[in-house]
């Protein structure tokens, strides 16, 4: 079993609340992630504070737009310290090719496949079609990223082992909606532990509440290592 790389998810308001974060967590997390609320927020400047401090960006703002407009805000999204950033895989083929071409080298493009808040029932709703697992849509849209020459997907844990078998290593999985065991799921439907997480093959898993909730982030983000080791 390889230990996947952790990722804390800054999911505040402000760029001297995610700091706090970073300054808690110290050594025990040199990766974070950064999503749409924070980053519309403040902007760059959360991401160039991140690198300062000697810590790697996954940039969560999972584009969905026309290729050429994907294409920009990748390119201008790609500052120094990012070095993942997500884009929707329904989006399709073409976009998906665009924010891999317009990704500077060190950036990795990943294609989030199917949100972790939805089942089933949810995502058939989305789809307007009857959805009686969700896997297969997962291994549908992952076929489109590995076509488009994407680095990875973001997919659940329940999901992850299916595209390592699927695919052969030719995709990186990062799996958000990591919980500690015992942990609510809050208004996740689809998660797993961090040891799961590991079992199923991820390369990345995201680390939400479970951490930055927790009374002493620090704590829970020893508890997270200890269930990886």
């Amino acid at each position: 079993m390889s230990r996947p790389v952790p990722i804390v998810a800054l999911d505040v308001r402000t760029t001297a609340d995610a700091l706090r974060l970073v300054d808690a967590l110290g050594e025990r997390c040199r990766f974070y992630k950064v999503g749409s609320e924070l980053y519309t927020a403040e902007g760059p400047r959360i991401v160039a504070e991140l690198h300062a401090r000697g810590a790697a960006v996954f940039l969560d703002l999972k584009f969905h737009d026309i290729p050429n407009t994907v294409r920009g805000a990748v390119s201008s999204a790609a500052q120094p310290g990012v070095a993942l950033m997500t884009v929707h895989a329904s989006g399709g083929r073409a976009m998906l090719q665009s924010a891999v071409a317009a990704a500077p080298a060190g950036v990795g493009i990943l294609a989030v496949t199917v949100l972790t808040s939805l089942d089933a029932a949810g995502l058939g709703e989305s789809w307007g079609r009857p959805v009686p697992d969700v896997q297969p849509e997962v291994l549908r849209l992952a076929s489109l990223a590995v076509e488009a020459g994407a680095r990875g997907v973001v997919c659940s844990g329940l999901e992850a082992a299916a595209i390592r078998d699927r695919f052969a290593g030719r995709l990186a999985t990062l799996v958000p909606g990591v919980r500690l065991p015992g942990g609510a799921q809050q208004d996740q439907s689809r998660v797993v532990t961090p040891r799961e997480a590991a079992e199923a093959g991820a390369t990345w898993i995201v680390l939400g509440r479970t951490v930055t909730g927790a009374p002493a982030p620090g704590d829970a983000m020893e508890r997270v290592l200890a269930d990886l080791s």
